[in-house]
């Protein structure tokens, strides 16, 4: 086997992902994979199943098909969804009892890319440790394969659709419609272009769907939470109350106000946590947010009572400390937002539905509902480095970071990390002082591009 074929830390921050028909995306690699997760994730005792679906690009056919070879070489059998959102294929495995999920998307990126995720049977992201086992087994050329009456079956799952757009509708009160309630939907040309709008329209919503017409090289192409302004557009023409943006896979939401004003995933919190304190259901007062959540949401929940705790960037990993630290309620700014009493992993549909509760419970506008804080000044500056060089082996670093979260002071957010797919160091400052939070973002970047190797700002990108 030759080296660009071995599949050692091909798994990043969200499952493998790349450019389709190019490694690691590739049906030889997909093959492999599945082979290794059949051999994984298969039970002895019994016919061990996968779930395996996908959004709406043109690869997916070319990955689909390779998976389900791999898995059912290895004796487990494959349930095909087709084109289902990312938390649907979680709700599935799990309530179906099945071994493992499989998701065959690469969420917001452009059609060109394409990536492969895995939940377990719990409907949670496989952790790093499970995902390194994965590549362990998928460069074994040795691997014990069964033969006659003991290969795996390949099934369609025709009632999948059905399945999630009920569950939906029951994490809100039984008895609550959304009658009177304008929205428009961008489905983003992905996989939740039909279950979403039925969901909502389901419930009693005036649905104006906009982004459903897939044709597998049109998904995210100037639509979905990547592109708001479509959205919000729509919105405006239409004399919405809503509008909701989905991303490629369903598992992220941005909205709209009546007025076409922006709502991210750090206001979605805030409206959702402060609903929930003020009516007894946020446990030990704590919701989770990451690195990137703005400081100004923590100081505005701290003066409400509510402990914002932080995690690495990346839903799998808030749902860590969401489960550490016992909350039901986290995400992130770019709308992976994990509701715990109702999905295992974010949801865009779910989240959605628990804004829209907010909103006739109270009687209230979005835009009103979200006005209770003042978000801080925040950047984020990209510096292309030539290796990734790792942080806590860099002496001069820390001292440079002390002296730039002095000069920021108390109520500052300061953070620097690699990205986990690109040759890229990511810098995030933020407080309540724009003119404080540009001076230091610059300061900062020049000494770590003069420290990395790096030139500025030629590799600012």
């Amino acid at each position: 086997m030759t080296e660009k074929y071995k599949l050692k830390k091909i798994f990043g921050t969200d499952g493998v992902r790349g450019e389709a028909n190019r490694h690691p995306i590739t049906s030889e690699v997909a093959l492999k994979l599945g082979m290794a997760a059949g051999a994984m994730f298969r039970n002895h005792n019994d016919r061990s199943r996968i779930v395996i679906g996908k959004d709406t690009r043109l690869s997916g056919y070319i990955l689909e098909s390779a998976l389900m070879s791999g898995i059912c070489a290895m004796g487990t059998d494959v349930y095909l969804v087709g084109p289902m959102p990312t938390p649907a294929i979680a709700f599935i495995t799990r309530t179906m009892r099945a071994d493992a999920g499989i998701v065959i998307s690469a969420s917001h990126n452009p059609y060109q890319d394409n990536g492969i995720k895995f939940f377990g049977s719990d409907g949670r992201k496989l952790p790093d440790e499970r995902e390194a086992q994965l590549e362990i087994i998928a460069d074994d050329e040795h691997l014990d394969r069964p033969t006659h009456a003991g290969v795996g079956r390949a099934y369609r799952m025709d009632d999948a659709e059905g399945r999630y757009i009920e569950y939906a509708k029951s994490t809100i009160p039984k008895g609550m419609i959304f009658d009177g309630l304008k929205m428009v939907i961008d489905c983003a040309n992905g996989a939740a272009y039909v279950v979403a709008p039925t969901i909502f329209e389901e419930l009693g919503a005036k649905v104006i769907t906009i982004g459903a017409s897939p044709d597998g090289l049109n998904i995210n192409s100037g639509c979905g939470s990547t592109y708001p302004e479509y959205m919000a557009e729509k919105v405006l023409e239409e004399g919405a109350d809503i509008g909701l943006a989905l991303d490629g896979d369903g598992d992220r939401a941005i909205f709209c106000d009546s007025d076409g004003r922006i709502v991210d995933g750090d206001d979605v919190l805030y409206i959702c946590a402060s609903y929930a304190l003020q009516n007894g259901e946020l446990p030990e007062n704590t919701i989770v947010g990451t690195e990137m959540t703005n400081m100004g949401l923590e100081t505005a929940l701290r003066e409400m009572g509510v402990n914002l705790k932080r995690s690495a960037v990346g839903d799998r990993y808030v749902l860590e400390e969401m489960l550490k630290s016992g909350s039901v309620m986290g995400g992130e700014p770019s709308g992976h937002l994990i509701f715990l009493d109702h999905s295992t992993t974010g949801d865009g549909i779910i989240t959605a539905l628990q804004v829209v509760k907010c909103m006739v419970e109270t009687g209230s506008a979005m835009g009103d509902l979200k006005e209770g804080w003042i978000r801080y000044p925040q950047v984020l500056m990209n510096l292309r480095v030539r290796e990734k060089l790792p942080l806590e082996e860099l002496d001069w670093l820390p001292e440079l970071l002390e002296s730039a979260r002095s000069t920021l002071g108390k109520d500052r957010l300061l953070n620097v990390r690699y990205s986990g797919t690109e040759p890229v160091l990511r810098l995030t400052v933020s407080c309540e002082s724009e003119e404080l939070v540009e001076s230091v973002s610059d300061e900062l970047c020049a000494k770590l591009a003069e420290g990395l190797g790096s030139k500025y700002p030629e590799d600012v990108i």
